[in-house]
C-alpha cells in the first residue's frame, strides 16, 4: 500500500513535498494506492484476466479513512474517463496517467522498488514518498554486500587485502542500489554484452531479485510463526460443528499453500543463484547475461508470489500481535483463512504439493511445517 494521505499530513511542511509531489492533481496526491488481489466477482470489469491490479482510493476525508471514498482500478474498462472525473481538472493529466501505469507495472509497492522504478521512468518525486527505514536499508545493504562479494573477488582477483575488498564491495553495492545510470558500470555491461535498455532493465530486475531474496530471508521467521500459530488458535464463542470441520480443512490447505508458494519463490530465486554462480564460480558471463535478459518477466512473477505470502505474514501479525492471546471466533477465523487461501491461489503444481512438507528453513537443514 502507498498511503499518500498519510504522507500529506506528515510532510505538509516539507519544501520538497511541495516542489516534487507524487501526483500533480491535489485529489490524487491524497489518495491511497493499493496492490489489490482481483476477486472472482471483480474480474468482469477488466478486458483481460489479471490476478493483481492497482486500486486507487480517494478518501472523502484524508484524516478519517473510515468515512470511505471513491475508487477505481488502473486498467479497468473506461478507467481513464473515471480518473478524469476524480482528478477534478485536466492539468498534467497525461503525466498522472503515465505515473499510474508505471505503478501498475510493478508487482508490489515496496518503497525501494517503487523508488528505483519511478527514477528509471524519469518521474521527479520527493524522497519523502519513499520511506525506507534506516535499519531496513542498512540490513539490505549488508545482505547485498554478502551476495556480491564473490563478484568483487572475481573482478579484483581477491587482491587488495581485506580493507580493499571491503571498499570495492561497498562501491559496487552503492552503484547497484543507486537509481542512476553510472558509467562505472560500463565494464560490467561490456562483459555481459548488453546494450542500452536491455542492460538497464536487467540491472533493475537484478536489484529486484536481490530485494526479494532479502525479503524472503526476513519474512521466513514470520511465516514459520504463522504456520505454528495456526495450530494454537483458541476458539471463542459459538461453534458450528460443520463450520469447524470446514475451517480445519481450509487451514490445512492454507498451511500447504504457504509452503508451496515459498517453495516456488525459492525455485525462481534458484535460477538467479545458478546464473550468478556461473558468472562468479565458472567465469561464464553468458549464463548471467541470459538470466538478465529473461529476468524482467521472472521478476514480476517473483514479486507476485512474494507479495502473497508477505500479505499473510503481515495481516496475521496485525490481527494476532505477539504477546497477545491467540483467540478468535470461529466465523472470523474462517474468513481469515478463506482470504488467505484465495490469495494464495489454487495449487496446480503437484510437485509443490508433494515437496511442500519437506521445505526447509533457508537458515537450517531441518524440515519445517506443521498441519493445523
Amino acid at each position: 500500500m502507498l498511503n499518500l494521505a498519510a504522507v500529506a499530513s506528515q510532510q505538509a511542511n516539507d519544501p520538497e513535498y511541495e516542489t516534487a509531489p507524487f501526483f500533480k492533481a491535489a485529489s490524487l496526491n491524497g489518495a491511497v494506492i493499493i496492490k489489490h488481489r482481483v476477486r472472482s466477482d471483480e474480474r468482469y470489469i477488466f478486458e483481460q484476466t489479471r490476478r493483481i491490479s492497482t486500486k486507487v482510493i480517494i478518501p472523502f476525508e484524508r484524516t478519517d479513512l473510515s468515512l470511505g471514498g471513491r475508487s477505481l482500478f488502473v486498467g479497468q474498462r473506461g478507467w481513464r474517463e473515471l480518473l478524469s472525473q476524480l482528478r477534478g481538472g485536466q492539468d498534467d493529466e497525461a503525466r498522472d496517467i503515465a505515473l499510474l501505469e508505471a505503478l501498475d507495472e510493478l508487482p508490489s509497492l515496496d518503497p525501494f522498488l517503487l523508488r528505483e522504478h519511478l527514477k528509471r521512468r524519469d518521474f521527479k518525486i520527493a524522497n519523502c514518498y519513499f520511506a525506507i527505514s534506516a535499519p531496513d536499508l542498512e540490513r539490505m545493504q549488508r545482505f547485498v554486500s554478502s551476495e556480491i562479494s564473490k563478484l568483487v573477488d572475481l573482478a579484483y582477483g581477491g587482491g587488495g587485502g581485506a580493507g580493499g575488498a571491503s571498499a570495492n564491495i561497498s562501491k559496487l553495492v552503492s552503484l547497484l542500489l543507486s537509481g542512476q545510470d553510472d558509467q562505472r558500470l560500463e565494464p560490467l555491461r561490456l562483459t555481459l554484452g548488453l546494450e542500452g535498455e536491455n542492460f538497464r532493465e536487467g540491472i533493475f530486475s537484478w536489484k529486484g531479485f536481490l530485494y526479494y531474496k532479502w525479503v524472503l530471508n526476513s519474512l521466513w521467521p514470520e511465516l514459520r510463526g504463522v504456520i505454528s500459530e495456526l495450530g494454537e488458535i483458541k476458539l471463542v464463542g459459538p461453534r458450528d460443528p460443520e463450520l469447524l470441520i470446514e475451517v480445519k480443512g481450509v487451514g490445512e490447505r492454507v498451511n500447504q499453500a504457504i509452503l508451496s508458494q515459498v517453495r516456488r519463490v525459492r525455485v525462481i530465486l534458484q535460477v538467479y543463484d545458478d546464473a550468478f554462480g556461473e558468472l562468479t564460480q565458472a567465469g561464464n558471463p553468458m549464463a548471467f547475461r541470459d538470466f538478465l535478459l529473461k529476468s524482467p518477466e521472472m521478476f514480476i512473477t517473483l514479486g507476485e508470489r512474494t507479495g502473497m505470502v508477505s500479505h499473510i505474514a503481515s495481516f496475521w501479525r496485525y490481527r494476532f500481535p505477539k504477546g497477545r492471546p491467540l483467540r478468535a471466533e470461529l466465523s472470523e477465523l474462517f474468513d481469515i483463512l478463506q482470504d488467505f487461501h484465495q490469495g494464495l491461489g489454487e495449487d496446480d503444481d503437484e510437485k509443490s504439493a508433494k515437496l511442500g512438507a519437506q521445505l526447509t528453513d533457508p537458515a537450517s537443514a531441518e524440515p519445517i511445517g506443521k498441519a493445523l
